[in-house]
């Protein structure tokens, strides 16, 4: 993060303290950018420019752990103690062999070395409490799902099926594969991502959605509200997951339904930060909209590679397989 921006952020954090709710939250980074003096470059067509290659790797979990309870934010010597504690686990763990999805060592990950800048304890900053007020319907089929995994690919993951991490969950941290590119042309904004090769492109006209159309990554509409690009995303299928990474913890696999409506602003608050933010609603799914914040970063030497996904997905086959010899072998 951009250092005067970090530093009004630290003033906050030390007058507002744990008990900053996730609206105000919100105010704050756009106040703390707008003290720094910043003004987003602008596109030919004059858009606020947010072109570039971003990543959001970070430490920070997407909710926050229950034992911190109503702590908002870490102190600076409890963030330098996460990060020393993992860094000293990977080294471990290094030690120990092969790790999971044909890995050999950590190399093959990029999923953080440090907490966010502003050293929130959670990416969720609405509730207050920093959880994701699911209903215990939308837990009970999650974990219906994973006792079924290997009953048919129907109870698996979109993105073990090699479809799609959704909107939106493809902008969640993950445990590599952690940047998009943003790109603009007149009348467009169009986001891609490097995981599972997904592509977004998003209208800026307001022309009307269909009445008809259900998609997994729904159906986007942009617009401007100064430097900020507002995007709400309605018309999804009803088959999709929030989030399919397990970096999610217990948010992975919580179903979303066709009444999913998400509402993410991108604000460029520096050359190289782009806060985001995400409100989630699906009044089938949670008792209440919660919201997700947290910073994009500026990477100009990351190299987005092609995502083959299984390499024709072998992976689904293996394991539908394997789980009709186990039942054969048990009879």
């Amino acid at each position: 993060m951009d250092t005067s921006v970090s530093r009004v952020f630290g003033v906050l954090r030390g007058v507002i303290g744990k008990m900053i709710p996730g609206p105000l939250f919100l105010a704050v980074a756009v106040s703390a950018s707008a003290q720094t003096g910043y003004r987003a470059p602008r596109t030919a067509d004059g858009q606020p420019d947010l072109q570039g290659i971003w990543t959001n790797a970070t430490l920070t979990p997407l909710e926050r752990p229950a034992a911190m309870k109503d702590k908002a934010f870490l102190t600076e010597e409890e963030a330098a103690a996460i990060e020393k504690r993992t860094a000293e686990n990977r080294a471990a763990t290094d030690k120990m062999g092969p790790l999971a999805s044909g890995s050999y060592n950590r190399a093959w990950y990029d999923d953080g070395t440090r907490v966010l800048a502003t050293r929130q304890t959670s990416l969720v900053v609405d509730p207050p409490d920093g959880r994701v007020p699911v209903r215990p319907s939308a837990e009970a089929r999650r974990d219906d799902y994973a006792v079924r995994n290997a009953d048919s690919y129907e109870f698996m993951s979109p993105w073990d099926r090699c479809i799609t991490r959704g909107v939106p969950g493809s902008m969640f941290p993950a445990g590599y594969n952690n940047a998009c590119q943003i790109i603009q042309t007149p009348g467009y904004v169009t986001i891609h991502y490097e995981m599972i090769h997904d592509a977004r492109i998003i209208p800026l006209d307001n022309r009307p959605r269909s009445k008809r159309m259900r998609t997994w990554m729904g159906e986007p509409r942009g617009r401007w509200d100064g430097d900020t690009l507002i995007v709400e995303t309605t018309n999804y299928n009803n088959i999709g997951w929030i989030t399919t990474s397990a970096a999610s913890a217990r948010i992975k696999g919580i179903p979303h339904t066709d009444q999913l409506r998400v509402v993410e602003r991108f604000t460029r608050v520096s050359k190289d930060v782009i806060n985001y933010s995400a409100t989630i609603d699906d009044p089938e799914i949670y008792t209440r909209p919660w919201t997700i914040s947290f910073p994009l970063t500026a990477d100009p030497d990351y190299r987005m590679f092609e995502y083959a996904c299984h390499e024709g997905n072998y992976a689904i086959e293996n394991i539908l397989r394997g789980a009709r010899a186990l039942e054969k072998k048990s009879q």
